[in-house]
C-alpha cells in the first residue's frame, strides 16, 4: 500500500511559480513511475507530467512544456513539479499518482492516488 500526500498549491498570479511536491509512503517509491495529473472545473482530469522511476525519462502534455519541470528524490520518497510562467488556464486540482511500471504510457494502470491540491492562478 502507498498513500501519496500533495502539497504547494495556493493562488498565484499569473507569470508566476508555484512548486508542487507529492510525498509517498512505503518502501517502494522507486519502483513506481510517478505522475502529475489535473482536473480543471468542469473539465475531465488530463495528464500533466511524468517521470519514471530512474528519473531518467519525463514526460508532458505539450501546453506546459517548457514552463513545468517534473523531478523526483527517491530517497526522499518525493516527486515534484516545478510550474513557471503560470497562466490563468493552469488553474485546477493537482493529483499525484503512482504507476506500477519502470516507463510512462498513456494506457498504463495507475494504482494510486493523491487527495488533489488546488492551484488558482489569477489573471
Amino acid at each position: 500500500q502507498v498513500q501519496l500526500v500533495e502539497s504547494g498549491g495556493g493562488l498565484v498570479q499569473a507569470g508566476g511559480s508555484l512548486r508542487l511536491s507529492c510525498t509517498a509512503s512505503g518502501r517502494t517509491f522507486s519502483r513506481y513511475t510517478m505522475g502529475w495529473f489535473r482536473q480543471a472545473p468542469g473539465k475531465e482530469r488530463e495528464f500533466v507530467a511524468a517521470i519514471s522511476w530512474s528519473g531518467g525519462g519525463t514526460y508532458y502534455t505539450d501546453s506546459v512544456k517548457g514552463r513545468f519541470t517534473i523531478s523526483r528524490d527517491n530517497a526522499k520518497n518525493t516527486s515534484y513539479l516545478q510550474m513557471n510562467k503560470l497562466e490563468p488556464e493552469d488553474t485546477a486540482v493537482y493529483y499525484c499518482a503512482a504507476m506500477p511500471s519502470a516507463y510512462y504510457s498513456s494506457s498504463g494502470r495507475i494504482d494510486y492516488w493523491g487527495q488533489g491540491t488546488q492551484v488558482t492562478v489569477s489573471s
